[in-house]
C-alpha cells in the first residue's frame, strides 16, 4: 500500500469564452492528485490532508469520496480556509499557477493523525508545498523520521511551485535537503538544475541518486529517464497532443510508484514507460485527478 500526505486544494482552471474568463472548480493538489492515479492505475493507496471549514472544502470532500480510495483521511480544520491554486492555460496547454494560501488548512498537519496509516503502508508519499511553511516543514520532518523508524520507502516529488516561496534560494536548500532524503524521487526538466550544475541529464541523476535511491526525470513530450544503481535509461512515451497539462506529473508518478509497490525494481523500464503513458493521456482531458486515465485505458497502449 502506498500512503500519499500533503495538500488537498481547489484547482481553479481558466476557462476563456468570447470576451470573457471563467475559472472551473476542480479537485486537486498534487498529492491527492497522486493517490488518485495510484487508485486508478490498480495500486491500493491511501490519503491524509486537510481542508478548512467552508463551502469548497465540504465540496472537495464530497468529491474525494467517490474516487475510491483504499484508506481517505480528510481532516476539517474548524478555523482555516481550504487552499486555492489559480491554474491559467496557455495556447499548448502548459499551465502557470497563483496561489491562495494565507494561514490555510493544507499546512496544518498532525503526525498522530498519520503514524498508523504510516504502519500500514511500503511506500509513504509526501507533497512538497507544506515545505514553504515552518509548520509545515516541521511537520514533514516528523513524517520522514517515522517513516525510517518503521522501515518505510519515503517518496518525495519536488514539485516546486515558486509562487509560494519569497525567497528562491532558501527554497532550493529547504529542498535539497529531501532530495536527499528521497528512496524514490521524482523530478521535472525546469527542476534538476536546482540540485546539479551537470549540463547533461544523465550526470544529473547520477549526482543526485546513490546507493538504493531511485531517481526518475520527467521530460514531457521526450518522455521520461530514470536512474537506478547508477544506471540511467531514457524511456519514450506515446504521441499525443495535449490540451491541459495540469496533474499531467501527478499521473504519471501515480502510476509509477502503483507499479513499483507492485512489482518492484525488477522491470524498470516498463514501469516507466506505463507512467509515461498515463501521464500522456491525463493531458489529453482538462483537470487533473479526474483526467487520469484508467488501467483498461493505459493497457491498449502497452
Amino acid at each position: 500500500m502506498i500512503f500519499c500526505i500533503g495538500e488537498i486544494l481547489a484547482d481553479m482552471i481558466c476557462e476563456r469564452r468570447n470576451e470573457g474568463i471563467f475559472y472551473k472548480r476542480c479537485l486537486g493538489g498534487a498529492p491527492f492528485n497522486v493517490a488518485c492515479a495510484i487508485k486508478k492505475c490498480g495500486g491500493e493507496v491511501g490519503f491524509y490532508g486537510k481542508v478548512g471549514d467552508d463551502s469548497i472544502g465540504k465540496a472537495l470532500v464530497t468529491t474525494a469520496k467517490k474516487c475510491g480510495l483504499d484508506h481517505l483521511n480528510i481532516f476539517t480544520d474548524p478555523v482555516r480556509n481550504t487552499t486555492l491554486a489559480f491554474v491559467d492555460l496557455d495556447e499548448n496547454g502548459d499551465r502557470s499557477f497563483t496561489f491562495y494560501r494565507k494561514n490555510t488548512a493544507d499546512f496544518h498537519l498532525l503526525l498522530d493523525e498519520v503514524r498508523d496509516m504510516i504502519a500500514k503502508a511500503n511506500i509513504v508519499h509526501l507533497g512538497s508545498l507544506m515545505l514553504s511553511e515552518q509548520e509545515g516543514r516541521a511537520f514533514a520532518d516528523s513524517v520522514y523520521q517515522e517513516t525510517k523508524r518503521q522501515g518505510k520507502k519515503f517518496s518525495f516529488d519536488v514539485n516546486f511551485r515558486e509562487d509560494i516561496f519569497r525567497d528562491r534560494a532558501a527554497a532550493i536548500e529547504i529542498y535539497k535537503e529531501y532530495v536527499s532524503r528521497a528512496d524514490i524521487l521524482k523530478l521535472s526538466e525546469s527542476e534538476i538544475g536546482m540540485f546539479s550544475s551537470a549540463a547533461v541529464y544523465e550526470e544529473a541523476l547520477k549526482e543526485i541518486t546513490s546507493g538504493e535511491k531511485f531517481a526518475v526525470l520527467t521530460l514531457g513530450k521526450e518522455g521520461a529517464m530514470y536512474c537506478y544503481k547508477g544506471k540511467c535509461k531514457k524511456i519514450d512515451t506515446v504521441p499525443l497532443k495535449p490540451i491541459d497539462t495540469t496533474g499531467a506529473g501527478d499521473a504519471f508518478y501515480g502510476a509509477l510508484l502503483s507499479k513499483l509497490d507492485r512489482e518492484g525494481f525488477g522491470n524498470l523500464d516498463e514501469s516507466v514507460f506505463f507512467a509515461n503513458v498515463c501521464g500522456a493521456l491525463t493531458t489529453t482531458r482538462k483537470g487533473a485527478a479526474e483526467a487520469v486515465p484508467f488501467l483498461e485505458e493505459i493497457e491498449k497502449y502497452l
